[in-house]
């Protein structure tokens, strides 16, 4: 986000709109989880909650923003829609799984959950195309999408991913956690760096 969306973001916007919309989606993703997702229970033994239904609904809605997010990204530029497909890869999987086990524990059978799940996951291509539609249709479109994605990922960080590290106890692993932490921090900046590099020839 801070290496890629917000730059890109910044050549096309003034500050002032970019962070604004930075902050919508950061808010955005930060109301679905709260309201739509009973994924994040971070107890031993969690209750086994009734609404399968609206957490397969907030599935749904969440994968179709993935999608556009994207889609827009690489339209924009080809690297930055690999370092968005990438960071929604890494954030997707250990959802799906969490997702798959709430569904569970709420009745479904688990050829059902793989079942609803795989419906799920198809509204990101929806999201997919309708982003390369609007993309091309409304002027600008990636003026607001860019900060926005940039929003979702810092509260991705924030509220799931940097939590998830300070709670390790193995000495070992989470050593493991900090050195893959930093070279993902290298691995982005490289990345940019190449792409300067790129655009300046």
């Amino acid at each position: 986000a801070f290496l890629h969306l917000l730059p890109e973001a910044l050549e096309n916007s003034s500050s002032r709109t970019v962070f604004s919309y930075t902050i919508l989606g950061f808010c955005f993703f930060f109301i679905s989880e709260r309201y739509f997702y009973w994924r994040h229970c971070h107890e031993d033994v969690c209750e086994v909650h009734a609404f399968t239904y609206l957490n397969l609904v907030g599935d749904g809605i969440h994968n179709f923003g993935d999608g556009m997010i994207i889609s827009v990204a690489f339209l924009t530029d080809f690297k930055l829609g690999l370092v968005a497909t990438l960071a929604i890869l890494f954030h997707e999987i250990p959802q799906e799984l969490g997702d798959f086990s709430i569904l569970i524990y709420g009745g479904f059978s688990k050829y059902k959950a793989l079942f609803f799940n795989f419906l799920c996951s198809l509204t990101a291509v929806l999201g997919a195309v309708i982003g390369y539609k609007l993309a091309g249709m409304v002027e600008n479109f990636s003026v607001f999408i860019l900060p926005f994605s940039a929003g979702g990922f810092i509260y991705i960080a924030a509220s799931d991913l940097i939590p998830e590290l300070h709670k390790q106890k193995d000495v070992k692993r989470a050593n493991l956690s900090v050195v893959t932490f930093l070279i993902g921090l290298i691995f982005m900046w490289i990345m940019t760096g190449i792409g300067e590099l790129a655009h300046g020839h």
